[in-house]
């Protein structure tokens, strides 16, 4: 179980000006980020086949055991020889040809000067040889190989040894997200298994007497629950294990149970619903007796209220606690605060060195107004335009309409202290595809 150093009432102790009924996303950002340091160490790691690799994060430094290549070998299919064959360079070269290597395959025959053997692609250079012709610009005559000299300089498409990786020296940084490439990397070090960090352990659940789970009747005055799923489809795609608990009714019992159930088994929760103002108190009464949590009212849209902090964990000494995230019951408005608030949290939990989201930047394709004061969200779609990349908001920004969160490809960030923005002006984007994988 991961232990918890510091609450979040420590956190704010140590600030000036927090106020929880005004918080920025800059500032509310920052305390979660320190609330979530160091968790990591606390995981452990493991080892796993490469196949199982790729999504998860590395535990220690990997470093080259050999060179890769091992031995200097053909870049494409040609003619290796020694370049100093050729006497002049625009004349036509005639070499010998000794015979050929395929891959995997070694010549023993010393290739003298004036002569030269047909190569297959990864095959290694024989003694003597530092250059390989293209076969395309090859003709065979009587034995001999013919081309023009002045198309290959020295050292033409080889390969040299350790020119991918050098023995000792340093190929992949602790913390790094592993990509198929990496993966390919490892492997081609001979490495059959490697070292990551352990899953974090994550829960989450809606709260509310109106939802009902997707096959159940629907009840008069009752709504299908999208936000579990949601949530489900966001972090199966992080390197973490997921226990859905359902849904909870707005009833304290019931809902004391279900976070010291849900605390027990993971080291985060994530809820939706039951933190808004006006909304029943059950939630966030639970939440406080429990342990050190936070009622934000962020300046921002959507997803303006939040719940940050930590419960202690049922039967347990000491400073073990898990962290809790209350999001907002709006459908956008979970999907954002997931987005800009935990899904950061979550990459430097697990151990995740670029855990802040990448943002690019793209000019408007039309003239914006926001209110001053507060960083807005809003769903858009990247489109082309002679050629050049723009981005487009979309007119409907409803908290509720899920839709168009499904159509956009990207929230387009309106910063907090900016009223007006005209066609043309660069923002900063949030491109979903990859999103969660890793950040900057």
């Amino acid at each position: 179980m991961i232990e918890i150093n510091k609450s979040i009432d420590h956190i704010i102790s140590c600030l000036s000006g927090y106020d929880p009924d005004s918080m920025s996303v800059s500032g509310a950002l920052d305390i979660i980020l320190e609330l979530t340091q160091d968790h990591c160490e606390s995981l452990g790691s493991e080892f796993v086949p490469l196949t199982d690799a790729p999504g998860r994060i590395l535990y220690n430094d990997l470093i080259s055991t050999l060179d890769v290549p091992a031995q200097d070998n053909a870049a494409m299919d040609g003619y290796a020889f020694a370049h100093k064959s050729l006497e002049k360079k625009n004349e036509t070269a005639k070499l010998k040809i000794r015979g050929s290597i395929s891959a995997g395959e070694i010549i023993s025959d010393e290739i003298f000067q004036g002569e030269c053997v047909k190569i297959m692609t990864g095959a290694k250079m024989p003694d003597m040889c530092d250059t390989v012709v293209p076969q395309e610009f090859v003709s065979i005559s009587d034995g001999m190989a013919c081309f023009e000299s002045s198309i290959v300089k020295e050292g033409d498409n080889r390969r040299k040894k350790g020119e991918d990786l050098k023995f000792g020296n340093p190929v992949l940084q602790r913390g790094r997200l592993l990509s198929a490439a990496d993966v390919g990397l490892v492997a081609s070090l001979g490495i059959p298994e490697i070292g990551v960090y352990k899953k974090l352990r994550v829960g989450y659940f809606s709260t509310g007497n109106e939802l009902k789970s997707p096959g159940q009747e629907l009840n008069e005055g009752c709504i299908y629950d999208s936000n579990r799923y949601t949530m489900s489809a966001m972090l199966n795609r992080l390197p973490v294990d997921v226990i859905d608990f359902g849904v909870v009714v707005d009833n304290h019992r019931i809902l004391e149970s279900a976070f010291k159930n849900a605390a027990s088994k993971v080291d985060l929760i994530v809820t939706s619903g039951g933190v808004s103002v006006g909304e029943s108190d059950f939630t966030k009464q639970v939440m406080k007796s429990l342990g050190s949590v936070e009622f934000w009212k962020i300046a921002m849209r959507p997803g303006r209220p939040m719940a940050v902090g930590t419960i202690k964990k049922p039967n347990e000494v000491g400073s073990k606690h898990t962290i809790v995230f209350g999001l907002p019951g709006n459908p956008v408005a979970v999907m954002v605060t997931f987005f800009i608030f935990v899904l950061p949290a979550i990459r430097r939990m697990v151990g995740n060195i670029r855990y802040l989201n990448r943002k690019l930047k793209f000019p408007l394709i039309t003239s914006i107004n926001k209110k001053k004061g507060r960083t807005e969200f809003r769903r858009g779609n990247l489109v082309s335009v002679n050629g050049n990349i723009f981005v487009k908001v979309q007119e409907n920004q409803g908290s509720g309409i899920l839709s168009s969160m499904s159509e956009a490809d990207c929230l387009v960030i309106l910063e907090h202290d900016e009223q007006t923005y005209k066609a043309g002006d660069k923002v900063s984007v949030l491109i979903f595809d990859g999103l969660q994988e890793s950040g900057e």
